[in-house]
């Protein structure tokens, strides 16, 4: 059976026998039989667990990040002719699931969703998370409270997707967000049309972009860093400097050595990874040619770990070479446009025979019949 057939099985389930099947694939997956909803006591012994630096960390964290994302914001777009009115309008998706990888939980990604979520104005937040020995990690619990999410659930993998996609032991949710495991993307990919998702994060991606000027033991540590994310990451790097051939002997670590720069940004362009580090001698040069990645950090006092952790930038992002046609999280991410139109009068009598003209090529009689019939 391949994984599209699995998850489809355990999802076909879900929907079928509802919360009896969620208690059931939870036991099995993840050990756990007791409530799903976390209770004010397990947020307040989180709270107990986080010592006291860590909340200046998570508080000074998330103000940079919601700062940074802040500037993302929208307003509603309107232009005006002959009296009409036409635009966007922007509007908070209602309700969003967060879902955060319990195996390694990532208490930083709750940040990262969160921010530009209530920037946009989502009124109804739902976090769920596989709970390792029957809890979830106090850092995302904490974090959660901190925030303001007081739905959060203990379920994890295929079955959390399931739950909030369909309504399982709580009400649907409109969109999911957060990174997982190959079963939980291929989840989110069956449920997509249910409900809304933000993407299909595959494994994590560094690419280094260095020429001679490069410093070898920053761009090592950074190659490395990426691959913490588990075995099947990847770690590029491409450069004009054969003496990174060396780094090849880690066969973790992929290396591509051309010519010139711009072959190097030919490479850059079709791997399409998910952080691109720029370190040359003039980065700013470069930037435009870059056509695919996901996120673009500069110099030497920008390694990716400070971007998935401090800098304010979002760190979830597009992988497996979707950079090519997909973006970073952005507020956006969290709002639906909705298009506007008021005709005058005037402005819709001057003009309808564009109309008219147009549904006569398609055939459309009743088309027609809409923009004629007004006086």
């Amino acid at each position: 059976m391949n994984t599209s057939e699995y998850v489809n099985n355990i999802i076909g389930d879900i929907r079928t026998r509802g919360n009896d099947a969620l208690k059931f694939y939870s036991e099995k997956f993840d050990g756990y039989s007791g409530d799903f909803k976390v209770n004010e006591e397990e947020f307040d012994e989180a709270e107990k667990l986080i010592p006291y630096e860590d909340i200046k960390v998570i508080e000074r964290t998330y103000e940079r990040i919601y700062d940074n994302h802040k500037k993302q914001i929208y307003p509603d777009i309107f232009s005006f002719k002959n009296s009409s009115m036409y635009g966007i309008i922007y509007k908070p998706i209602k309700r969003i699931g967060e879902y955060i990888p319990g195996s390694k939980p990532l208490p930083s990604t709750v940040m990262m969703i969160t921010a530009p979520a209530k920037i946009a104005g989502v009124k109804e937040i739902v976090l769920t998370s596989a709970p390792l020995k029957n809890k979830l990690n106090p850092h995302v619990l904490y974090i959660a409270k901190f925030l303001g999410i007081s739905e959060v659930y203990k379920i994890g993998g295929i079955q959390a997707i399931a739950a909030m996609a369909y309504g399982i032991g709580m009400k649907k949710v409109d969109k999911i967000f957060g990174p997982g495991n190959t079963y939980v993307n291929e989840a989110k990919r069956q449920v997509y049309g249910i409900v809304g998702i933000d993407g299909l994060y595959g494994p994590s991606e560094i690419c280094v972009l260095a020429d001679n000027d490069a410093n070898p033991e920053y761009i090592l540590s950074d190659l490395r860093s990426q691959l913490e994310h588990g075995e099947t990451s990847k770690s590029w790097i491409v450069t004009t400097n054969p003496k990174f051939m060396e780094y090849a002997k880690d066969k973790k670590i992929e290396v591509m050595v051309f010519d010139s720069i711009e072959k190097c940004i030919e490479c850059v362009n079709d791997l399409a990874p998910e952080h691109l580090e720029i370190m040359v001698k003039e980065p700013m040069g470069i930037i435009d040619r870059v056509e695919n990645a996901g996120a673009i950090y500069i110099g030497d006092y920008t390694p990716v770990p400070s971007c998935d952790y401090f800098t304010g930038v979002n760190h979830l992002l597009p992988t497996g070479r979707t950079a090519k046609f997909s973006s970073a999280l952005t507020v956006t991410d969290f709002m639906k446009k909705t298009s506007f139109a008021y005709n005058s009068r005037k402005d819709f009598m001057e003009n309808r025979y564009l109309g008219m003209r147009l549904a006569d090529i398609e055939n459309m009689e009743f088309h027609r019949k809409s923009m004629e019939v007004r006086e």
